[in-house]
């Protein structure tokens, strides 16, 4: 059933340090971790985008302002290993690491390019262009294949992967595609009432590296055989049940929760829903009835100044963040219950008036929460009628976390900048775009 949210019920939290006593400078507890941040402007003609490398002891409260770090222009030999598949990586835009935290999976938005990058290093180590865009490229647990959302193509790709000897080879044969040919229950794929627009936006993988969970632009859901070849789908969800441009799957336990949110210029308004899963309601053999096993509606707020993007579980997964990049604010959601429980807002004074979160992850002690904050002139997921991932503090945010998880502080911002033309050229206006981020265990 779907559970519309009040906000007059939940408690709304200003997350400035002193009010909620918070100590800003507090350490945390676990060190040996680098906080990996990409942003996605051009800095050059070609958009190969710039990667920010934060030493985790360095994001500390208010002290985040003063933090420097590595600085790799993915223009130089990034922009080399991408030209040897015949064109130039652009617009660097999803990242995660492998399970070792050896290597980070870097997805380009403009083009198909998924490039390998050596954590210790930093060095690129390898390069698959998938074809015409890749959105996303989520690595399985057990580090045997990445799978790619090839957005305007249309497609699920697998791409096979062996860290040790940096070989990454495109399966052909395991390809799927999402526009053509029918699901398990016979009907199109891609519906013009079911399913209108089966772009991927996103995926997650089962921690068993078993099943994809695809979400789709114009609303609905794949969950796919990883394993098959070719993959294959065995349950589907229609647009009525699964809200369009979905954004991030994350695992909690036993449970799948999917978000989604606006990041589309076609939607005549915002959104912001989640959605749960269980994890124990699918098999390879495909499922010949539509929207099972159904989904949990845990909240939704339609038709306001929402998007919710990015998600993230506190550590052992009791809550779940949700940050909202046009509303400001974190969701919080009790996954024993599948309640919200808390809200907070990130608009803190002398520290930012927009910081538009977007992507999230989390320290190794689960004392901080990081997340990309956008700048005022976003290259993705902004609908210029609502301007809802425009921010005006671009940079690496540091929620300090608090009361188990069950609530948090906006303590520091490690800003960035960007303020040239493609050309290079300085004109003065701030174009950058911190999108991608990523923690590592050193």
């Amino acid at each position: 059933m779907k559970r519309k949210l009040l906000v007059t019920t939940v408690a709304i939290a200003v997350a400035v340090a002193a009010a909620v006593g918070v100590r800003a400078n507090q350490p945390d507890a676990e060190g040996g971790y680098e906080v990996w941040m990409v942003d996605q402007s051009d800095t050059t003609p070609d958009g190969s985008g710039t990667l920010y490398v934060y030493d985790g002891a360095s994001l500390n409260g208010r002290a985040t302002a003063k933090a420097v770090p590595e600085v790799i222009d993915l223009g130089g030999l990034a922009r080399d290993l991408t030209l040897q598949t015949g064109s130039p990586g652009r617009r660097p835009h999803m990242m995660f690491f492998n399970a070792a935290g050896t290597h980070a999976i870097l997805s380009y938005v403009t083009t198909g390019h998924v490039l390998f990058i050596d954590g210790a290093t930093r060095l690129p180590v390898g390069c698959v262009d998938v074809g015409l865009q890749s959105h996303a490229a989520f690595p399985a647990a057990d580090g045997s294949f990445v799978l790619v959302a090839n957005q305007n193509g249309k497609l699920l790709q697998r791409i096979n992967t062996d860290y040790d000897t940096n070989t990454y080879t495109l399966d052909n044969a395991a390809e799927l595609n999402l526009a053509a040919g029918t699901t398990p229950s016979g009907a199109l794929r891609q519906d013009p009432s079911l399913r209108p627009d089966n772009a991927p936006i996103c995926l997650g993988i089962s921690a068993d590296s078993r099943y994809g969970f695809i979400t789709l632009r114009g609303g609905g859901l794949f969950v796919v055989d990883c394993a098959a070849t070719p993959m294959q789908i065995v349950a589907e969800y229609d647009k009525a049940t699964i809200h369009p441009t979905g954004c991030v799957a994350v695992q909690v336990g036993d449970k799948m929760y999917i978000v989604s949110g606006t990041g589309s210029d076609t939607l005549a308004q915002t959104h912001a829903d989640l959605y749960v899963l269980p994890m124990s309601g699918f098999s390879p053999t495909p499922a010949a009835t539509p929207n099972t096993p159904a989904p949990g509606w845990v909240y939704s707020e339609d038709g306001a100044a929402v998007d919710a993007h990015g998600a993230v579980p506190t550590k052992h997964g009791k809550y779940l963040w949700l940050a909202d990049r046009f509303a400001n604010k974190v969701t919080v959601v009790d996954t024993a219950t599948d309640r919200v429980v808390n809200q907070f807002g990130l608009v803190v004074p002398g520290l930012s008036g927009d910081p538009a979160p977007d992507l999230l992850d989390i320290s190794p002690s689960g004392n901080r929460i990081f997340a990309t904050l956008r700048g005022p002139r976003p290259l993705t997921g902004n609908n210029p009628g609502f301007n809802n991932a425009v921010g005006s503090t671009p940079g690496l945010g540091v929620f300090q976390v608090t009361q188990g998880g069950r609530s948090g502080a906006f303590v520091g911002i490690a800003r960035v900048s960007h303020t040239a033309d493609g050309s290079g050229n300085v004109d003065g206006i701030e174009r950058a775009d911190p999108h991608a981020i990523a923690v590592r265990r050193k």
